[in-house]
């Protein structure tokens, strides 16, 4: 129980980790890994792809030590951490910026209110005066938009 506890805690809190880091430090000190994604180049790796390592590391490491030390809490904190990973790949990788077309048909009213956030996102191609830095979660008005259409 305490596992899916924790498991489902940090995938809910890397939502905001994911946000905290895209705001901060991806149009912060490290815009220059990030830039090449608002500024694409047409290389099928980015600069930008290796921000994963950024969660992966933590990811591996709790799940490591949880399983050496027999720590749920720490087995759980990676796993969500992990989950959440995917899922970022699945819903900004494939379905906003289809670099994989595996899911070319899904237009509901939640994956449509995404796209817009995210298209109002890289509306800028710099570092400044960004907007909608999180991922699965987005001011209402994109969701009130995506169900008017």
């Amino acid at each position: 129980m305490i596992l899916a506890l924790s498991l489902i805690g940090a995938f809910i809190f890397m939502e905001f980790m994911a946000w905290f880091t895209h705001k901060y430090i991806m149009h912060g000190f490290l815009w220059n890994l990030h830039e090449d994604h608002h500024q694409p180049t047409g290389k099928t790796f980015q600069k930008n792809d290796l921000f994963f390592l950024i969660f992966a590391i933590p990811s591996w490491l709790n799940i490591m030590f949880g399983f050496i030390y027999q720590n749920d809490v720490m087995i759980g904190i990676g796993f969500g951490i992990a989950v959440y990973g995917f899922v970022y790949f699945l819903v900004h990788d494939v379905l906003i910026h289809r670099r994989k077309k595996w899911f070319d048909n899904i237009n509901n009213r939640y994956f449509r209110a995404v796209r817009k956030a995210h298209k109002v996102h890289h509306k800028n191609m710099y570092k400044e005066d960004g907007a909608c830095f999180g991922m699965l979660l987005f001011p209402w008005k994109h969701y009130r938009d995506a169900v008017k259409s």
